[in-house]
């Protein structure tokens, strides 16, 4: 059993799927008999709905930063009696941010990142993985669009966007589908993008990053502090060793 996924619910997920990110078997669900039903965003407010006609406790939650994040745990746990347990969570949680917000501050500078969240349409990082891109060492090329509360207001119509302000690295999750990088490569003008010409283009699991709970907050952010130490060291090699 994990934070991340609890030993009820991978039990549940291996029996029988009842539901999707915006779908849901209300008759499975209800049959089911669950004390409470948790959801996130406010893009499942029609399952929210449905499952409460049909006589359910559903809380709906919709955390977008790492605050959020942090403030969620300890309301779930003080709802389902464990609140010393989920206080003691965040104090792990914020300690070991800390050790990653230290550790990056001694970066010799900040790479910057695009994080893709999707690519058909160019979709950037949401607030938490925004968030978390700066706390690993990171910046954020697209900061002011992380505070879009939908995804539309996430979507780079044009692909000069991400050409003109020249990310050093580029961290792709593309929810569902295997990230190509051959693919971002061959987009228009885009080998004059340093993460581009340089190779450095990199998948992180969705699982990992785009899901607003304790797994983005671990796994998640240790893992965009190893890409952008490692593209650091890089450099570093490249300068010992005379390359341009």
């Amino acid at each position: 059993m994990s934070a991340r996924y609890p030993e009820r619910i991978v039990c549940l997920t291996e029996e029988t799927r009842v539901a999707a990110f915006l779908s849901a078997r209300i008759d499975r669900i209800v049959e089911l008999k669950p004390d409470l039903v948790l959801g996130f965003s406010d893009l499942q407010a029609d399952i929210a709905l449905e499952l409460a006609r049909a006589g359910l406790n559903i809380l709906i939650f919709n955390q977008r930063s790492v605050d959020e994040i942090l403030s969620m745990i300890l309301t779930l746990a003080s709802m389902v009696g464990a609140a010393s347990k989920g206080q003691e969570l965040v104090k792990t949680l914020e300690a070991g941010l800390q050790e990653i917000r230290a550790a990056a501050s001694r970066f010799p500078r900040r790479p910057k990142v695009y994080f893709e969240e999707w690519d058909a349409p160019m979709i950037s990082g949401i607030r938490w993985v925004s968030e978390l891109v700066e706390i690993a060492g990171g910046e954020d090329i697209f900061p002011e669009l992380s505070r879009s509360q939908a995804a539309s207001g996430r979507v780079l119509s044009d692909h000069s966007l991400v050409i003109e302000r020249k990310p050093d690295v580029m961290l792709a999750s593309w929810c569902g589908k295997k990230f190509r990088p051959e693919r971002v490569a061959a987009r228009p003008g885009w080998q004059a993008v340093p993460a581009v010409r340089d190779q450095q283009l990199f998948e992180i699991k969705s699982a990992d990053i785009l899901q607003p709970g304790p797994g983005a907050l671990t796994d998640g952010v240790r893992r965009i502090h190893e890409i952008l130490r490692g593209f650091l060291s890089r450099g570093d090699r490249t300068l010992r060793s005379g390359g341009a």
